[in-house]
């Protein structure tokens, strides 16, 4: 059969499209690529669902941010090289303009009681969405016994204060080599546990002075091994800004969260809003560059190898095993951002209230984030 013909989309094109969703996209990376599914696949059949499920498989592969590495396929699948840029900026940039505003804000007015309130509100109901993201991406990725044992090893390497670089890399080596040993010798591979003692061994980085040249480097290095989900940033974040470093307090990083989650767009602008506290204009340039610079490398040097690299058993246990420790990562994270959240009996009701909709009724969590800061405001403004 001969391969239908691909017809290329202008510039222009795409770049109204990404534009739009980047500014309305709200609801986190499974929403943004609902949209985007619906505006190439079905309205305006750029291509087929079968094609645009390799791209978005091809973003699990890589790290990165997921919804924005898709925009990024999309474009140079539609425009090559030129379409990479134009469709990833387009996508990127509404979000980056909005989280700045609301930097800017937040620098100049964080302490009135009115944002104050707003955030009161909104920290619980974060906690809570991304419960709710920890359980459906863990029915997902804990398939079997050997990746929940990987899981709950992970949780207590990183509880007991193991680098969460070498949790993330060292369950997929784990995993991938013993994915290699059953296809080899179908044996059980519990022995295996060995191997993650060898890999996992304490790594405590060292404090390191504020500068826009490390506050780079340090978005550049997650940027370039983040998987797994958005929300795994959190991760990385609270380890070495707040815990290592002390750049931030536990309270600034719930209100950064809380703002990426607010604003419409990748989820990883959280890193411009931090890169804005902690270095005005230029922080939040450079924070931004640095954690979205890799995504585009990544997608550029892996889109022609996609069809490979998706039928690679050993890529797909390594992932397997990276996806189950971030998971184990994010209920360290979200267990610690917790106690900072859920202060006093309001906030714990707010959370309950929260859970009950976000999990039995599937209320979009954009609608409850926007509740959770109205109330807070008029508890605040009493």
């Amino acid at each position: 059969m001969t391969r239908k013909h691909h017809h290329r989309t202008s510039l222009w094109t795409l770049s109204l499209l990404f534009l739009r969703l980047g500014t309305t996209a709200f609801g986190g990376p499974a929403a943004h690529i609902a949209l985007m599914q619906d505006e190439v696949v079905r309205r305006r059949r750029w291509m087929t669902e079968e094609e645009f499920l390799d791209l978005l498989g091809a973003t699990n592969l890589i790290p990165g941010p997921n919804s924005t590495e898709l925009a990024i396929h999309i474009g140079h699948r539609q425009a090559g090289w030129p379409g990479l840029l134009v469709a990833g900026s387009s996508f990127i940039l509404p979000a980056v303009f909005i989280v700045t505003a609301f930097a800017w804000a937040y620098v100049r007015f964080g302490s009135l009681p009115q944002v104050t309130g707003v955030l009161y509100g909104v920290k619980p109901v974060i906690i809570v969405i991304v419960l709710q993201a920890l359980w459906s991406l863990g029915r997902t990725a804990i398939k079997t016994k050997w990746l929940a044992l990987i899981a709950v090893t992970g949780l207590a390497l990183t509880l007991a204060g193991v680098h969460e670089l070498l949790v993330l890399f060292a369950a997929g080596v784990i995993v991938a080599v013993g994915r290699l040993i059953a296809r080899q010798t179908k044996r059980d591979h519990n022995s295996l546990i060995a191997i993650a003692a060898l890999f996992l061994q304490a790594n405590p980085a060292a404090a390191a002075s504020f500068g826009l040249w490390p506050l780079f480097l340090f978005f550049l290095k997650v940027g370039s091994v983040l998987y797994g989900s958005g929300y795994v940033l959190l991760v990385f974040i609270r380890s070495d800004l707040v815990e290592r470093w002390h750049w931030l307090t536990e309270t600034q990083l719930l209100d950064a969260i809380a703002v990426g989650q607010m604003t419409p767009g990748p989820v990883f602008t959280t890193a411009t809003f931090i890169g804005y506290v902690l270095g005005g204009a230029r922080g939040a340039l450079v924070a931004t560059l640095g954690i979205f610079l890799p995504a585009f490398l990544f997608v550029a040097a892996s889109g022609p190898l996609v069809p490979r690299i998706r039928r690679s058993p050993i890529a797909g246990a390594f992932l397997d095993g990276v996806n189950v420790a971030a998971l184990a990562l994010m209920a360290v994270v979200t267990y610690q951002l917790g106690r900072a959240a859920l202060i006093d009996v309001t906030t714990i009701i707010i959370a309950l209230v929260s859970a009950v909709l976000l999990f039995r009724f599937r209320i979009n969590s954009a609608w409850l984030i926007a509740g959770a800061a109205l109330l807070g405001w008029l508890l605040f403004t009493k």
